[in-house]
């Protein structure tokens, strides 16, 4: 291997390194808020189940990084070094202040901007005029009907229907885009379906756990609540682990596309398939950052945006668990962050609306926004400085 993609490979590990770092606030900052684990037993326990994820699922996440966002006949190791240096940039800036942002959206803008800096809009996989006239019909679909069946339910009630046709209407594709891939009527991929699922991960993470916990509240509403928080403190290592297992999976694939794409670029595989040492690698990297943690970030994923109990740890984690379960499926590559923000979000608002600290969210949300952009705006400069500097 000569130097530049031993490089290549060193910064796609270290974006996973950081990924962990940033991202251990995802998995483990609730259960430390309710103070079920300790934080060394919490990161011991998330880097374990990291590292179990990736080993568990299919490898379709990776291959949308690595060969579903630019044109894969134009992807070379320069390409991959300013991508990976921007994105490692990024992650390292942010969590150094303790903002929970995506390292997913990090790496894809970081790809796009040294993509457009070497072939400009043209290296980009864009979708076609068909899959988003299928997106837009099936957004305004799903916004009506949601907003009818809101409304009625806000009539039988006896409430304005006007707050509930809103929330409806928003809430309704929320649901119908999900269950319209999964029917296989709506076909997304590559940039398409990161920027679709940028908005639908913590939406979706919100309505799961929002509807979660309150029914479970509506359950245990009569129950000793001592007896049930010694429940629930138990439940909750359960759910860690499995939020854990799915962030494993989903983001630890990043690196896994990153570096199989290297290698093929490289003609040193003949075709897109992982090899089983770059999984171990990359499930070892984002293991370690998880371990070591980033502490800023966890104190604002566990104690920032709503106070939490071990009830509704257990229902944050579950409800953003399975929103990462299935887009893996379907090999997405989303932002574990966002799912488990929306979640924290959703449990915090059974309990009211201003239970949530909605100014921090708002912060969150404005990092979130600005993260593709000044991701590939960086890479774009580091790829023309790398061109100048090598060649």
């Amino acid at each position: 291997m000569d130097s530049f993609l031993i490089a290549g490979i060193f910064f796609a590990l270290l974006l996973n390194f950081v990924n962990g770092m940033n991202d251990a606030a995802n998995a483990i900052s609730t259960v430390i808020a309710t103070r079920v684990l300790t934080p060394l037993q919490a990161v011991t326990m998330a880097a374990f189940f990291n590292l179990v994820g990736p080993l568990l699922f299919t490898t379709a996440v990776a291959k949308t990084v690595g060969s579903g966002l630019i044109e894969p006949g134009l992807i070379s190791t320069m390409l991959i070094l300013a991508a990976m240096i921007s994105a490692v940039s990024w992650v390292f800036f942010t969590t150094h202040f303790g903002i929970p942002i995506s390292s997913t959206h990090a790496m894809v803008g970081g790809l796009i901007g040294a993509a457009l800096a070497k072939e400009g809009l043209g290296s980009v996989i864009w979708p076609s005029i068909i899959t988003l006239q299928s997106l837009f019909i099936s957004i305004a679909v799903g916004a009506v009907l949601g907003a009818i069946i809101f409304g009625i339910i806000g009539k039988l009630l006896g409430n304005s229907i006007y707050q509930y046709l809103k929330i409806g209407g928003f809430f309704g594709f929320v649901v119908a885009i999900p269950l319209l891939v999964a029917a296989g009527v709506l076909k997304l991929s590559g940039l398409l379906a990161i920027l679709v699922f940028m908005v639908i991960a913590p939406s979706l993470g919100f309505l799961v756990t929002f509807c979660f916990g309150a029914v479970l509240i509506r359950l245990c509403r009569k129950k000793n609540a001592a007896r049930m928080n010694k429940i629930f403190k138990k439940l909750q290592v359960v759910s860690s682990a499995f939020y854990s297992v799915n962030h494993g999976s989903n983001d630890a694939q990043h690196a896994m596309g990153v570096i199989t794409a290297l290698l093929v670029a490289n003609g040193i595989l003949t075709e897109f398939a992982v090899p089983i040492w770059v999984i171990l690698i990359s499930s070892a990297a984002i293991s370690l950052g998880t371990f070591l943690g980033g502490r800023r970030v966890i104190e604002t994923m566990g104690h920032k945006i709503t106070k939490l109990l071990p009830y509704q740890g257990f229902c944050a984690e579950t409800g953003g668990g399975f929103v990462l379960f299935f887009v893996t499926l379907f090999g997405i590559p989303v932002s574990s962050t966002h799912s488990i923000t929306g979640s924290i979000m959703g449990i915090g608002a059974t309990r009211g609306y201003s239970a949530v600290k909605w100014g921090v969210v708002r912060e969150i949300v404005a990092t979130w926004i600005i993260t593709i952009p000044a991701s590939a705006t960086v890479a774009f400069c580091f790829y023309h400085l790398l061109m100048i500097v090598f060649g």
